[in-house]
């Protein structure tokens, strides 16, 4: 079954540029209480980005207080693919066949698929869960402890991180089978590493 080529959802409620741009300092200073990272480049255009970068080392997840079964996702010496999702989000929907298949066929290999919804209310986190079936461990940011240290630009975004808890991958959004095969390219490395 192809995928269909959809990109990524922003963020729903996040100041705009001219909110930003009128409201000077006291639209930053909110936004920055909002979780949002924002920084005014020397053009005066607003740059909101991902604070975890490649190269950075994962967070620990088990100190977030993220709801769900994170023990029965091993990260120890694995390789993770930890992507952030939100059941509002067309792309995220679109995506979970493709990370499914993903955790599928290589977690037996080393592979770990992580999906961390930022979903306020549980009922729609638990009906999304339902409707898909993921084969992967899903977790509920509800507190947004996680999503605001990593400063997940776009929803969904997925980190793959490297056997020695390193990111060595940020994808933004989901475009179908282009997504796919990257992903796939990028985890097939990162197992054929050595630890």
């Amino acid at each position: 079954m192809k995928s269909p080529d959809v990109c990524a959802q922003p963020w729903p409620r996040l100041p705009g540029v001219a909110t930003l741009l009128r409201g000077g300092l006291r639209a930053a200073r909110a936004a920055f209480f909002a979780g949002t990272v924002v920084t005014f480049t020397l053009a005066g255009v607003l740059d909101v980005r991902a604070q975890l970068r490649e190269g950075d080392p994962m967070p620990v997840l088990s100190e977030f207080g993220l709801e769900g079964d994170l023990a029965s996702a091993p990260t120890a010496g694995r390789v993770v693919l930890l992507d952030f999702w939100a059941s509002w989000c067309a792309p995220c929907k679109a995506s979970f066949p493709s990370l499914s298949a993903l955790q599928r066929e290589w977690g037996a290999q080393g592979l770990t698929v992580i999906g961390v919804s930022v979903d306020e209310k549980k009922t729609a986190y638990d009906a999304f869960v339902s409707r898909l079936k993921p084969s992967f461990v899903t977790l509920r940011d509800a507190e947004k402890r996680l999503v605001r240290v990593v400063r997940v630009p776009t929803m969904p975004t997925s980190y793959l991180i490297d056997r020695k808890g390193v990111v060595r991958l940020v994808h933004e959004g989901f475009r179908g089978e282009t997504t796919e095969r990257a992903l796939r390219t990028k985890v097939r490395q990162l197992l054929d590493e050595t630890p």
